[in-house]
């Protein structure tokens, strides 16, 4: 017994080990570090070198919910309000609306090639209908992809709430199968309405209840983190048996805590870095362990063609179809579409009807499996290249910054420490903020106050307190000034203008055609209303023959910063004869209604 036991921890601990270890791998040959999670769980498996045989489909799904559950609460923590608020109705729209576009496109394939019902295809179709949070969240924050705010914030936050959607959807038609389809679609939506409705509640009231523990209760900073984390797993449980969503109770949950001011965040941030890697490692090695590569041929072509359909198919149309009322261009409509990676919550859903004993149970399971594969494959291994050929990468305007950061337990200011390098703004003679003037200065391995310092000089270690929120702003000036000359020319236009100048100004230096009620206007302001929402770093106007470019935000989020390009750029030009616009489809009609009365 006692041997047996120690063998099954050397057993789990090693597999954690090696996926540790093979990220390393990973990062230098550019593999999706999920899809290498996921390889390893079935090489360890039966029919890989581990041999090991594991088919306990409630003992796996019971590890996945909870993994999903401790991932989909760090990313609601990780997600800022201002994010939330730029993409909210985009995101909803795709984590509802386009969960069910994918569903039905989705369904067809299956019907034909797999030779199921409707009713079982549109099934498969809900499987497989929604993103990975843990892969996106992981591609474009760990990946070192930095794309446009609105278009990540859309993504971020889509693939934090679409897993309820699809999961609802998923449990109603095995239901229906299970009792032969004798619901009416109207409880169906009932149904879907209370699930949504008191998991948004509980994860409000959660949320709530986390923020004040944390803060109120004095708990030891090592429990704080784990306070946090238990109480998310509560409000996740609590929310089930309620008959809502704990999935989006906990995502919305870690958005309240998130956002809320609380002791000790950096410490919450980094344990929760290091749990949620541990939950995905822990969720793709038992969903690789429970597949069998020996069932995978005879499912590879249906499987091809189904993963297919749905990339080059239904998640475009379901993108584009969504995004279409608020505004996005047909680069980013383009780029959202191809970030929809499907996942660990693919797989788990494909065990519910094995679980519930439904015919073709496995071929659920086998399928969806096959299907996430080529997904983290295809998509997970070129998104970056497709960020780069759609031009949705914004260059880094500042170099690399030295920076360390403190927390001030009971304090809403963090103590940072930067070193100066030459080329930066500081070194320069750049004057600080008044609210950034140095508490300590270290030279020469001597200590200096701000006064006897005088100016900084490369080499030196300034210590300072400020609000979270102005750190970013403070970065720009203490960071190395190399790449933004390049990053300048290439993105953000020929030289810079003041937010402040009145288009009156602009028209007048450049003979621009600005209407004369808007001369009074300033640029900041005008850019935003031309934009139709918040403005992010990167985002693009055209003015007759120029083009107007965010090129910074204060730590206020208002625009601290334009660039003026002399002649558009290429960045947002359409690369593919797809995903037109709202306006290029109304020109597109007056163009036909023209042709029609000639």
């Amino acid at each position: 017994m006692l041997e047996s036991m120690n063998v099954s921890i050397l057993i789990v601990s090693g597999l954690v080990a090696l996926s540790i270890f093979s990220s390393l791998l990973s990062f230098r040959i550019g593999a999706p570090l999920l899809l290498v999670f996921l390889c390893v769980g079935l090489v360890a498996g039966e029919d890989g070198l581990g041999g090991l045989h594991f088919d306990d489909v409630q003992a796996a799904y019971l590890i996945g919910s909870v993994a999903l559950a401790v991932i989909l609460f760090d990313s609601g923590f990780h997600t800022s309000v201002k994010a939330f608020r730029a993409a909210a109705w985009p995101a909803i729209s795709m984590a509802t609306l386009g969960v069910v576009v994918t569903t039905s496109v989705v369904a067809v394939p299956v019907h034909y090639l797999m030779g199921f019902g409707w009713l079982e295809s549109a099934l498969m179709g809900s499987i497989l209908a929604s993103t990975d949070a843990a892969a996106v969240f992981f591609l474009l924050r760990v990946g070192g992809i930095h794309v446009r705010d609105r278009v990540r914030s859309t993504l971020e936050v889509e693939s934090g709430s679409n897993d309820p959607m699809a999961i609802f959807l998923t449990l109603a038609l095995v239901g229906l199968l299970a009792s032969g389809a004798k619901a009416s679609p109207l409880m169906v939506l009932a149904d879907l309405v209370m699930e949504f409705a008191v998991g948004a509640a509980v994860g409000m009231a959660g949320g709530a209840l986390i923020v004040l523990a944390l803060n109120r209760m004095g708990f030891e900073r090592g429990l704080q983190p784990l306070a946090a984390i238990s109480l998310a797993m509560v409000v996740f449980a609590v929310a089930g048996v309620l008959h809502g969503s704990g999935f989006l109770a906990v995502y919305i949950a870690g958005l309240v805590a998130g956002n809320a001011q609380i002791n000790a965040p950096e410490t919450m941030r980094r344990f929760q870095d290091g749990l949620t890697w541990l939950a995905q490692i822990v969720m793709f090695l038992t969903l690789g362990l429970l597949a069998t590569p020996s069932e995978f041929p005879a499912f590879a072509p249906a499987a091809l063609a189904v993963s297919g359909v749905l990339i080059f198919v239904a998640r475009p149309l379901a993108a584009w179809l969504c995004l279409l009322p608020f505004g996005f261009k047909r680069n980013e409509t383009a780029f959202v579409a191809w970030v929809g990676l499907r996942g660990s919550v693919s797989v788990l859903l494909s065990i519910v009807p094995m679980m519930m004993g439904l015919a073709h149970g496995r071929d659920y399971f086998i399928l969806a499996f096959l299907v996430v594969l080529v997904s983290l494959g295809l998509q997970g291994w070129t998104i970056g290249v497709v960020a780069r050929f759609l031009g949705q990468i914004v260059p880094k305007r500042i170099g690399p910054v030295e920076r360390m950061e403190l927390e001030i337990p009971g304090a809403r200011h963090e103590l940072v420490a930067y070193r100066i390098v030459a080329d930066s703004l500081v070194a320069r003679g750049h004057r600080l903020p008044r609210w950034a003037e140095p508490s300590l200065v270290v030279r020469d391995s001597r200590s200096y106050s701000a006064f006897a310092a005088g100016q900084l000089q490369p080499g030196d270690t300034a210590y300072l307190f400020a609000r979270p929120e102005r750190v970013p702003h403070l970065d720009r000036l203490f960071a190395s000034a190399a790449p933004a000359a390049e990053a300048d020319r290439r993105f953000f236009g020929d030289f810079a203008l003041a937010p402040g100048i009145h288009m009156k100004e602009l028209a007048i230096s450049y003979g621009l055609p600005v209407p004369a009620m808007d001369f009074d206007m300033s640029i900041a302001h005008w850019v935003i209303r031309e934009l139709g929402h918040a403005p992010g770093i990167g985002d693009r106007v055209t003015l007759g023959e120029v083009e107007l470019i965010v090129r910074g935000l204060d730590w206020d989020d208002s625009i601290s910063e334009i660039g003026l390009a002399v002649e558009p750029t290429a960045v947002d030009a359409p690369k593919l004869p797809v995903f037109q616009t709202r306006t290029e489809l109304k020109a597109m009609m007056k163009r036909w209604l023209k042709k029609g009365v000639t």
